[in-house]
């Protein structure tokens, strides 16, 4: 049973339906009365909107793994200051397309940074603030699905090689392995209506 508002974050891969699954999740939370606010990673605010032009553009090469690291923390620092705990104050919920485990899969795990150092960026970026659920979208085909969706890759993040994106994927599986009780992996298989009754009933414990 809820006792205010709640933030929470959708995950996973490339091609996992996490655009989609967000749109129905918020129809959803609202059909029950709750006002929620739509956001995302990177961006979310005009200063971390900013920086995801920074980001995500231009050749792979672009930026280090530690500047890619340190961008995102900056972009996540201004977002979560500026919308999301203004938000949640208002008593709204909150729900990110991307957020912390985002930085963990991708930078931490698939670039090789350590899953604990880039917590340690967030720590100091972001304090103890943590989601109250984090939703990780899996499918096996996802990647499959992404490429051939972008025939040139989305993004300079996007458009990386399978290995990376495999990577990643075991990324989050680990993550969720270890906070089980935070992060729960939801097949992304079926009809988008099975996803979403799956997203709902991991929820369930949290929904008034």
């Amino acid at each position: 049973m809820s006792d205010g508002p709640r933030f929470i974050t959708l995950e996973g891969g490339e091609g996992v339906g996490k655009s989609t699954q967000l749109k129905a999740l918020h129809a959803a939370l609202a059909e029950r009365g709750l006002h929620c606010a739509i956001t995302r990673e990177p961006g979310g605010s005009e200063g971390a909107e900013a920086i995801r032009a920074l980001v995500l553009s231009g050749d792979d090469s672009r930026w280090s793994s530690e500047a890619e690291a340190l961008l995102f923390a900056a972009a996540r620092a201004d977002h979560v200051e500026k919308t999301i705990r203004p938000a949640l104050e208002q008593g709204h919920w909150v729900l990110s397309d991307r957020f912390l485990d985002s930085s963990l899969a991708y930078q931490g795990g698939a670039l090789g940074l350590g899953v604990e150092r880039v917590r340690e960026l967030y720590r100091f970026a972001c304090g103890d603030f943590l989601p109250d659920r984090t939703l990780v979208l899996v499918l096996d085909e996802g990647a499959e699905r992404a490429r051939a969706r972008d025939t040139e890759g989305s993004d300079r993040i996007g458009g990386r090689s399978d290995a990376f994106h495999r990577a990643v994927d075991v990324a989050f599986r680990q993550i969720a392995a270890q906070e089980p009780d935070r992060v729960r992996l939801i097949d992304a298989s079926g009809t988008p209506q099975d996803v979403t009754a799956r997203l709902l009933d991991n929820l369930a414990d949290l929904l008034p």
